[in-house]
Protein backbone atom coordinates (compact mmCIF):
# COMPACT_ATOMS: atom_id res chain seq x y z
CA UNK A 1 0.00 0.00 0.00
CA UNK A 2 1.19 3.19 -0.69
CA UNK A 3 3.29 5.27 1.93
CA UNK A 4 1.07 8.56 1.49
CA UNK A 5 -1.76 6.42 1.56
CA UNK A 6 -0.70 5.55 4.80
CA UNK A 7 0.19 8.26 6.54
CA UNK A 8 -3.02 10.97 5.22
CA UNK A 9 -5.83 8.17 5.91
CA UNK A 10 -6.39 6.81 9.18
CA UNK A 11 -6.54 2.96 9.73
CA UNK A 12 -10.18 3.00 10.23
CA UNK A 13 -10.81 4.63 6.38
CA UNK A 14 -8.66 1.57 5.01
CA UNK A 15 -10.85 -0.94 6.88
CA UNK A 16 -14.07 0.10 5.01
CA UNK A 17 -12.59 1.50 1.77
CA UNK A 18 -9.07 -0.54 1.36
CA UNK A 19 -10.72 -2.51 -1.46
CA UNK A 20 -11.79 0.28 -3.07
CA UNK A 21 -9.09 2.70 -2.80
CA UNK A 22 -6.13 0.02 -2.94
CA UNK A 23 -6.41 -0.18 -6.47
CA UNK A 24 -6.25 3.38 -7.10
CA UNK A 25 -2.21 3.77 -5.90
CA UNK A 26 -1.12 -0.09 -7.13
CA UNK A 27 1.73 0.15 -9.10
CA UNK A 28 1.21 0.46 -12.93
CA UNK A 29 3.80 0.44 -15.82
CA UNK A 30 3.60 2.73 -18.72
CA UNK A 31 0.51 3.45 -20.78
CA UNK A 32 -0.68 5.35 -23.43
CA UNK A 33 -4.01 6.69 -23.15
CA UNK A 34 -6.62 5.83 -25.95
CA UNK A 35 -8.31 2.77 -25.00
CA UNK A 36 -9.29 -0.11 -26.92
CA UNK A 37 -13.45 -1.66 -26.82
CA UNK A 38 -14.06 -5.22 -26.60
CA UNK A 39 -17.45 -6.13 -26.80
CA UNK A 40 -17.30 -9.66 -23.98
CA UNK A 41 -21.11 -10.15 -24.06
CA UNK A 42 -24.44 -8.89 -26.13
CA UNK A 43 -27.77 -9.51 -26.19
CA UNK A 44 -28.85 -13.03 -26.95
CA UNK A 45 -31.15 -11.57 -30.64
CA UNK A 46 -29.24 -8.22 -31.90
CA UNK A 47 -30.87 -6.11 -33.70
CA UNK A 48 -29.91 -6.31 -37.51
CA UNK A 49 -28.65 -2.86 -39.19
CA UNK A 50 -26.87 -2.11 -42.18
CA UNK A 51 -24.44 1.36 -42.20
CA UNK A 52 -23.15 2.19 -45.61
CA UNK A 53 -20.43 3.91 -45.99
CA UNK A 54 -21.35 7.88 -46.67
CA UNK A 55 -20.64 9.68 -49.41
CA UNK A 56 -18.49 12.72 -49.10
CA UNK A 57 -17.77 15.60 -50.71
CA UNK A 58 -14.22 17.55 -50.87
CA UNK A 59 -12.32 15.67 -49.47
CA UNK A 60 -10.45 13.80 -48.01
CA UNK A 61 -11.86 14.12 -44.66
CA UNK A 62 -10.02 12.99 -41.01
CA UNK A 63 -12.94 11.02 -39.75
CA UNK A 64 -15.46 8.64 -41.40
CA UNK A 65 -18.64 9.07 -39.95
CA UNK A 66 -20.11 6.05 -40.87
CA UNK A 67 -17.80 4.52 -39.15
CA UNK A 68 -17.96 5.78 -35.63
CA UNK A 69 -22.15 5.48 -36.03
CA UNK A 70 -21.55 1.50 -37.23
CA UNK A 71 -18.65 0.88 -33.61
CA UNK A 72 -21.07 2.73 -31.03
CA UNK A 73 -24.09 0.66 -32.45
CA UNK A 74 -22.08 -2.46 -32.31
CA UNK A 75 -20.44 -1.43 -29.03
CA UNK A 76 -23.69 -0.94 -26.93
CA UNK A 77 -24.53 -4.92 -27.70
CA UNK A 78 -27.46 -4.59 -28.92
CA UNK A 79 -26.65 -4.01 -32.56
CA UNK A 80 -25.43 -6.32 -34.84
CA UNK A 81 -24.07 -4.56 -38.07
CA UNK A 82 -24.10 -5.98 -41.33
CA UNK A 83 -20.76 -7.13 -42.58
CA UNK A 84 -19.65 -4.87 -45.63
CA UNK A 85 -18.76 -7.52 -47.70
CA UNK A 86 -22.25 -9.04 -47.45
CA UNK A 87 -23.80 -5.73 -49.13
CA UNK A 88 -25.35 -5.68 -52.30
CA UNK A 89 -25.95 -2.23 -52.80
CA UNK A 90 -24.12 1.31 -51.38
CA UNK A 91 -26.86 3.90 -51.68
CA UNK A 92 -26.15 7.24 -50.52
CA UNK A 93 -29.67 8.66 -51.40
CA UNK A 94 -33.16 7.83 -51.07
CA UNK A 95 -33.81 6.95 -54.19
CA UNK A 96 -31.00 4.56 -55.09
CA UNK A 97 -31.93 2.08 -52.03
CA UNK A 98 -33.47 -1.18 -53.21
CA UNK A 99 -35.03 -2.47 -50.08
CA UNK A 100 -35.57 -5.95 -51.81
CA UNK A 101 -31.71 -6.47 -51.56
CA UNK A 102 -31.61 -5.56 -47.97
CA UNK A 103 -34.49 -7.83 -47.01
CA UNK A 104 -32.56 -10.48 -48.78
CA UNK A 105 -29.45 -10.56 -46.23
CA UNK A 106 -32.14 -10.11 -43.34
CA UNK A 107 -31.38 -6.27 -42.50
CA UNK A 108 -34.18 -4.57 -40.31
CA UNK A 109 -32.73 -1.26 -40.80
CA UNK A 110 -30.97 0.37 -42.95
CA UNK A 111 -28.39 4.11 -42.56
CA UNK A 112 -27.29 5.83 -45.29
CA UNK A 113 -26.23 9.42 -45.16
CA UNK A 114 -23.13 11.80 -46.65
CA UNK A 115 -20.08 13.91 -45.20
CA UNK A 116 -20.66 17.56 -47.18
CA UNK A 117 -19.45 21.05 -47.11
CA UNK A 118 -22.45 23.45 -46.05
CA UNK A 119 -23.38 26.64 -47.75
CA UNK A 120 -21.32 28.09 -44.76
CA UNK A 121 -18.21 26.52 -45.66
CA UNK A 122 -18.73 24.01 -43.03
CA UNK A 123 -18.60 20.36 -42.51
CA UNK A 124 -21.91 18.62 -41.70
CA UNK A 125 -22.99 14.96 -41.29
CA UNK A 126 -25.83 14.00 -43.23
CA UNK A 127 -27.89 10.62 -42.08
CA UNK A 128 -31.24 8.98 -43.01
CA UNK A 129 -32.74 5.46 -40.93
CA UNK A 130 -34.98 3.61 -42.59
CA UNK A 131 -37.05 0.36 -41.78
CA UNK A 132 -36.03 -1.92 -44.18
CA UNK A 133 -39.01 -3.88 -43.86
CA UNK A 134 -41.64 -0.76 -45.02
CA UNK A 135 -39.12 1.25 -46.20
CA UNK A 136 -40.32 3.97 -44.39
CA UNK A 137 -37.80 7.01 -43.49
CA UNK A 138 -37.66 7.24 -39.63
CA UNK A 139 -35.01 9.43 -39.04
CA UNK A 140 -33.25 12.38 -41.44
CA UNK A 141 -31.00 14.80 -40.29
CA UNK A 142 -28.17 17.44 -40.88
CA UNK A 143 -25.67 17.61 -37.93
CA UNK A 144 -22.96 20.37 -38.14
CA UNK A 145 -19.69 19.46 -37.64
CA UNK A 146 -17.54 22.97 -37.47
CA UNK A 147 -13.88 21.79 -38.61
CA UNK A 148 -13.19 19.28 -36.20
CA UNK A 149 -16.18 17.49 -34.66
CA UNK A 150 -16.94 15.24 -37.35
CA UNK A 151 -16.50 12.58 -34.55
CA UNK A 152 -18.64 14.37 -32.43
CA UNK A 153 -21.63 14.58 -34.61
CA UNK A 154 -21.64 10.95 -35.81
CA UNK A 155 -21.86 9.82 -32.21
CA UNK A 156 -24.75 12.25 -32.05
CA UNK A 157 -26.20 10.52 -35.14
CA UNK A 158 -25.63 7.35 -33.15
CA UNK A 159 -27.45 8.65 -30.05
CA UNK A 160 -30.71 9.65 -32.60
CA UNK A 161 -30.45 6.23 -33.94
CA UNK A 162 -30.52 4.19 -30.75
CA UNK A 163 -32.91 6.42 -29.18
CA UNK A 164 -35.48 5.85 -32.45
CA UNK A 165 -35.26 2.06 -32.26
CA UNK A 166 -34.54 1.14 -28.68
CA UNK A 167 -36.77 3.68 -27.09
CA UNK A 168 -34.08 5.20 -25.08
CA UNK A 169 -31.39 8.16 -25.12
CA UNK A 170 -28.61 7.29 -26.24
CA UNK A 171 -25.06 8.09 -24.67
CA UNK A 172 -22.30 7.89 -27.16
CA UNK A 173 -21.98 11.22 -27.38
CA UNK A 174 -20.64 11.74 -23.63
CA UNK A 175 -17.54 11.53 -22.03
CA UNK A 176 -15.66 9.55 -19.69
CA UNK A 177 -13.26 10.88 -17.00
CA UNK A 178 -10.53 8.13 -15.44
CA UNK A 179 -7.22 7.86 -14.08
CA UNK A 180 -3.99 6.68 -15.85
CA UNK A 181 -0.49 5.69 -13.76
CA UNK A 182 2.74 6.05 -15.83
CA UNK A 183 6.20 4.94 -14.59
CA UNK A 184 7.84 3.17 -11.66
CA UNK A 185 8.49 4.86 -7.91
CA UNK A 186 10.26 7.30 -7.73
CA UNK A 187 9.49 8.50 -11.53
CA UNK A 188 5.66 7.64 -11.09
CA UNK A 189 3.14 10.00 -12.66
CA UNK A 190 -0.68 10.29 -12.40
CA UNK A 191 -2.96 11.53 -15.12
CA UNK A 192 -6.43 12.69 -14.68
CA UNK A 193 -7.83 12.03 -18.46
CA UNK A 194 -11.39 12.60 -20.41
CA UNK A 195 -12.06 11.15 -23.72
CA UNK A 196 -15.17 10.49 -25.49
CA UNK A 197 -17.43 7.12 -24.49
CA UNK A 198 -15.37 5.23 -27.15
CA UNK A 199 -11.87 5.60 -25.41
CA UNK A 200 -11.39 8.52 -28.33
CA UNK A 201 -10.20 11.66 -28.50
CA UNK A 202 -8.06 12.31 -25.08
CA UNK A 203 -7.21 15.08 -23.01
CA UNK A 204 -5.37 15.00 -19.67
CA UNK A 205 -6.84 17.36 -17.34
CA UNK A 206 -4.30 17.50 -14.77
CA UNK A 207 -1.16 15.50 -13.85
CA UNK A 208 0.90 14.89 -10.94
CA UNK A 209 3.89 12.80 -9.43
CA UNK A 210 1.19 12.21 -6.33
CA UNK A 211 -2.31 10.66 -6.43
CA UNK A 212 -4.67 11.69 -8.36
CA UNK A 213 -8.07 10.04 -7.96
CA UNK A 214 -12.03 10.04 -7.52
CA UNK A 215 -13.08 12.82 -10.54
CA UNK A 216 -16.69 13.51 -9.74
CA UNK A 217 -18.46 15.27 -12.87
CA UNK A 218 -20.38 18.67 -12.34
CA UNK A 219 -23.79 18.38 -13.24
CA UNK A 220 -23.52 20.44 -15.91
CA UNK A 221 -20.30 18.44 -17.75
CA UNK A 222 -18.19 21.91 -17.64
CA UNK A 223 -15.84 20.96 -14.71
CA UNK A 224 -14.40 18.13 -12.36
CA UNK A 225 -14.14 17.40 -8.87
CA UNK A 226 -11.05 15.16 -7.93
CA UNK A 227 -8.91 14.74 -5.59
CA UNK A 228 -5.12 15.24 -5.09
CA UNK A 229 -2.37 14.66 -3.05
CA UNK A 230 0.09 17.06 -4.78
CA UNK A 231 0.83 18.99 -1.05
CA UNK A 232 1.13 15.14 0.01
CA UNK A 233 -1.57 15.26 1.74
CA UNK A 234 -5.36 14.68 0.48
CA UNK A 235 -7.19 18.04 -0.78
CA UNK A 236 -10.31 18.03 -3.42
CA UNK A 237 -9.93 20.68 -6.23
CA UNK A 238 -12.51 21.92 -9.06
CA UNK A 239 -10.95 22.02 -12.16
CA UNK A 240 -13.11 24.08 -15.79
CA UNK A 241 -12.45 21.83 -18.11
CA UNK A 242 -12.25 24.62 -21.01
CA UNK A 243 -9.79 26.77 -19.16
CA UNK A 244 -7.92 24.45 -17.06
CA UNK A 245 -8.62 27.12 -14.22
CA UNK A 246 -9.40 25.31 -11.08
CA UNK A 247 -9.28 25.93 -7.21
CA UNK A 248 -9.09 23.76 -4.20
CA UNK A 249 -12.54 23.57 -2.20
CA UNK A 250 -11.18 21.49 0.53
CA UNK A 251 -8.28 20.97 2.45
CA UNK A 252 -9.30 20.41 6.19
CA UNK A 253 -6.41 18.13 8.08
CA UNK A 254 -6.90 15.09 7.65
CA UNK A 255 -9.14 13.04 5.36
CA UNK A 256 -10.97 14.88 2.04
CA UNK A 257 -11.64 12.65 -0.57
CA UNK A 258 -14.84 11.04 -2.23
CA UNK A 259 -16.18 13.83 -4.16
CA UNK A 260 -20.22 13.94 -5.00
CA UNK A 261 -21.78 17.19 -6.61
CA UNK A 262 -25.17 18.12 -5.61
CA UNK A 263 -27.70 17.77 -8.61
CA UNK A 264 -28.18 22.02 -8.71
CA UNK A 265 -24.11 22.10 -8.84
CA UNK A 266 -23.92 24.06 -5.91
CA UNK A 267 -21.93 21.94 -3.56
CA UNK A 268 -19.92 19.02 -3.04
CA UNK A 269 -20.64 15.97 -0.36
CA UNK A 270 -17.01 14.29 0.48
CA UNK A 271 -15.61 11.94 3.35
CA UNK A 272 -13.65 13.96 6.41
CA UNK A 273 -12.41 13.25 9.29
CA UNK A 274 -11.47 15.05 12.69
CA UNK A 275 -8.36 15.06 14.55
CA UNK A 276 -9.28 12.35 16.32
CA UNK A 277 -9.40 10.08 12.98
CA UNK A 278 -13.37 9.54 13.09
CA UNK A 279 -14.79 9.76 9.67
CA UNK A 280 -17.91 11.40 8.84
CA UNK A 281 -19.90 12.60 5.61
CA UNK A 282 -19.43 16.79 5.08
CA UNK A 283 -21.29 19.12 2.88
CA UNK A 284 -18.97 21.97 1.28
CA UNK A 285 -20.78 24.97 -0.97
CA UNK A 286 -18.36 25.00 -3.79
CA UNK A 287 -19.27 29.13 -4.20
CA UNK A 288 -17.46 29.95 -0.26
CA UNK A 289 -15.73 26.77 0.50
CA UNK A 290 -17.86 27.14 3.14
CA UNK A 291 -18.61 22.99 5.29
CA UNK A 292 -20.78 21.41 7.38
CA UNK A 293 -20.82 18.30 8.78
CA UNK A 294 -23.86 16.24 7.91
CA UNK A 295 -22.77 12.76 10.29
CA UNK A 296 -21.49 12.73 13.67
CA UNK A 297 -21.01 8.75 14.79
CA UNK A 298 -18.09 6.86 16.02
CA UNK A 299 -18.50 4.24 12.98
CA UNK A 300 -17.48 5.12 9.57
CA UNK A 301 -19.51 7.45 7.52
CA UNK A 302 -18.10 7.77 3.84
CA UNK A 303 -18.79 7.72 -0.12
CA UNK A 304 -21.75 10.05 0.20
CA UNK A 305 -23.81 10.52 -2.92
CA UNK A 306 -27.18 12.17 -3.52
CA UNK A 307 -30.21 11.63 -4.06
CA UNK A 308 -31.96 12.33 -7.66
CA UNK A 309 -33.57 15.38 -5.67
CA UNK A 310 -30.84 16.46 -3.84
CA UNK A 311 -32.63 16.79 -0.62
CA UNK A 312 -30.64 13.44 0.94
CA UNK A 313 -27.27 11.75 0.72
CA UNK A 314 -26.61 8.02 0.54
CA UNK A 315 -23.67 6.81 2.19
CA UNK A 316 -21.63 3.47 3.10
CA UNK A 317 -21.21 2.86 7.58
CA UNK A 318 -19.94 0.43 9.25
CA UNK A 319 -22.59 1.22 12.03
CA UNK A 320 -23.99 -1.87 12.19
CA UNK A 321 -20.73 -3.62 12.41
CA UNK A 322 -19.87 -4.60 8.97
CA UNK A 323 -20.26 -1.77 5.29
CA UNK A 324 -23.57 -1.09 4.49
CA UNK A 325 -25.22 1.44 2.49
CA UNK A 326 -27.75 3.90 4.38
CA UNK A 327 -29.58 7.26 3.30
CA UNK A 328 -29.91 9.98 5.48
CA UNK A 329 -32.91 12.62 4.23
CA UNK A 330 -33.69 15.28 4.51
CA UNK A 331 -30.27 16.40 5.60
CA UNK A 332 -32.07 18.18 8.86
CA UNK A 333 -30.12 17.70 12.09
CA UNK A 334 -30.51 14.50 14.30
CA UNK A 335 -32.07 12.79 11.45
CA UNK A 336 -31.66 9.06 11.46
CA UNK A 337 -30.26 7.54 9.00
CA UNK A 338 -32.23 4.26 7.46
CA UNK A 339 -30.27 1.49 6.53
CA UNK A 340 -31.36 0.33 2.44
CA UNK A 341 -28.92 -2.61 2.16
CA UNK A 342 -29.45 -5.97 3.80
CA UNK A 343 -28.56 -8.45 1.91
CA UNK A 344 -24.87 -9.56 1.72
CA UNK A 345 -21.99 -8.65 4.35
CA UNK A 346 -20.36 -6.08 2.52
CA UNK A 347 -22.41 -3.25 0.36
CA UNK A 348 -20.32 0.03 -0.67
CA UNK A 349 -19.61 2.59 -2.58
CA UNK A 350 -23.26 3.89 -3.99
CA UNK A 351 -23.77 5.05 -7.23
CA UNK A 352 -27.41 6.59 -7.99
CA UNK A 353 -29.18 5.71 -11.38
CA UNK A 354 -30.63 9.14 -13.43
CA UNK A 355 -34.05 8.50 -12.41
CA UNK A 356 -33.19 7.60 -8.95
CA UNK A 357 -34.88 4.19 -9.09
CA UNK A 358 -31.56 1.90 -8.51
CA UNK A 359 -28.46 2.20 -6.73
CA UNK A 360 -24.86 0.87 -8.44
CA UNK A 361 -23.12 -0.85 -5.25
CA UNK A 362 -19.50 -2.90 -4.68
CA UNK A 363 -20.80 -5.69 -3.01
CA UNK A 364 -19.24 -8.91 -1.71
CA UNK A 365 -19.82 -12.42 -3.57
CA UNK A 366 -18.39 -15.60 -3.29
CA UNK A 367 -15.57 -13.94 -2.01
CA UNK A 368 -14.91 -11.99 -4.29
CA UNK A 369 -16.05 -7.91 -4.88
CA UNK A 370 -18.73 -7.40 -7.92
CA UNK A 371 -21.06 -5.00 -8.57
CA UNK A 372 -24.65 -4.99 -7.77
CA UNK A 373 -27.77 -3.22 -8.89
CA UNK A 374 -30.47 -2.50 -6.38
CA UNK A 375 -33.48 -1.70 -6.20
CA UNK A 376 -33.67 1.91 -4.29
CA UNK A 377 -37.24 1.41 -2.49
CA UNK A 378 -36.78 -2.07 -1.82
CA UNK A 379 -33.21 -3.16 -1.27
CA UNK A 380 -32.92 -6.06 -3.49
CA UNK A 381 -30.40 -6.56 -5.18
CA UNK A 382 -28.53 -8.80 -7.78
CA UNK A 383 -24.84 -8.99 -8.85
CA UNK A 384 -24.25 -7.90 -12.50
CA UNK A 385 -20.24 -8.15 -13.00
CA UNK A 386 -18.42 -11.72 -12.64
CA UNK A 387 -15.03 -10.00 -12.04
CA UNK A 388 -12.62 -10.64 -8.59
CA UNK A 389 -12.37 -7.09 -7.58
CA UNK A 390 -14.79 -4.69 -9.71
CA UNK A 391 -14.79 -1.25 -8.14
CA UNK A 392 -15.72 2.11 -8.36
CA UNK A 393 -19.06 1.63 -10.66
CA UNK A 394 -20.53 5.11 -12.46
CA UNK A 395 -23.90 5.24 -14.25
CA UNK A 396 -23.95 5.89 -17.75
CA UNK A 397 -26.81 9.40 -18.09
CA UNK A 398 -29.14 7.34 -19.15
CA UNK A 399 -29.25 4.39 -16.62
CA UNK A 400 -28.64 1.49 -19.30
CA UNK A 401 -25.50 1.03 -18.56
CA UNK A 402 -22.29 1.58 -15.45
CA UNK A 403 -18.34 1.76 -16.66
CA UNK A 404 -16.25 0.51 -13.70
CA UNK A 405 -12.81 -0.40 -13.21
CA UNK A 406 -11.36 -4.15 -12.94
CA UNK A 407 -8.59 -6.32 -13.27
CA UNK A 408 -7.66 -8.61 -16.37
CA UNK A 409 -4.27 -10.73 -16.71
CA UNK A 410 -2.65 -8.72 -13.65
CA UNK A 411 -3.70 -5.24 -14.77
CA UNK A 412 -6.12 -2.71 -14.10
CA UNK A 413 -9.04 -2.46 -16.97
CA UNK A 414 -12.01 -0.09 -17.12
CA UNK A 415 -15.27 -2.32 -18.45
CA UNK A 416 -19.03 -1.23 -18.88
CA UNK A 417 -22.44 -3.45 -18.22
CA UNK A 418 -25.82 -2.98 -18.58
CA UNK A 419 -27.65 -2.95 -15.54
CA UNK A 420 -29.44 -6.26 -16.46
CA UNK A 421 -25.67 -7.56 -16.63
CA UNK A 422 -26.78 -8.78 -20.38
CA UNK A 423 -24.56 -6.37 -22.02
CA UNK A 424 -20.80 -6.13 -21.66
CA UNK A 425 -17.50 -4.95 -22.84
CA UNK A 426 -13.96 -4.16 -21.86
CA UNK A 427 -11.86 -0.48 -22.20
CA UNK A 428 -7.78 -0.89 -22.22
CA UNK A 429 -4.92 0.78 -22.52
CA UNK A 430 -2.17 -1.27 -24.57
CA UNK A 431 -0.31 -1.41 -21.50
CA UNK A 432 -0.97 -0.14 -17.72
CA UNK A 433 -3.43 0.05 -15.59
CA UNK A 434 -6.22 2.68 -15.73
CA UNK A 435 -8.71 2.78 -13.27
CA UNK A 436 -11.29 5.41 -11.20
CA UNK A 437 -13.91 6.19 -14.13
CA UNK A 438 -16.55 8.42 -14.37
CA UNK A 439 -19.51 9.11 -16.73
CA UNK A 440 -20.12 12.51 -17.77
CA UNK A 441 -23.78 13.90 -17.69
CA UNK A 442 -25.47 14.29 -20.87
Amino acid sequence: MNELFVRSLSRRWSLLSGASLMLLLLAALPARADLSIQITQGVTAPIAIAVVPFAQSQGPWPVDAASVIEADLARSGRFAPLAHGSFLQSPSTASSIDFASWRMVKVDYLVIGRQVIGTANTPAVEFELYSVLTGARLLGLSLPAGNTNVRAAAHRAADLIYENIIGVKGAFATRIAYVLVEGQIPNRRYRLIVADADGENTHVVAESREPLMSPAWSPDGTSLAYVSFESRFSAIYVQTLATGERHRVAAREGINGAPAWSPDGLKLAFTGSTRDGNVDVYVCTVSSGQIQRITDDPAIDTEPVWTVDGRGLYFTSDRSGRPQIYLLSPLVAGQKPARVTFEGPYNARARVSSDGSQLAVITQDQGAYRLAAVDAKSGQGRVITRGTLDLSPSFAPNGQSLIYSTRERGRGVLATVSVDGSISSRLSAPEGDIRDPAWSPF
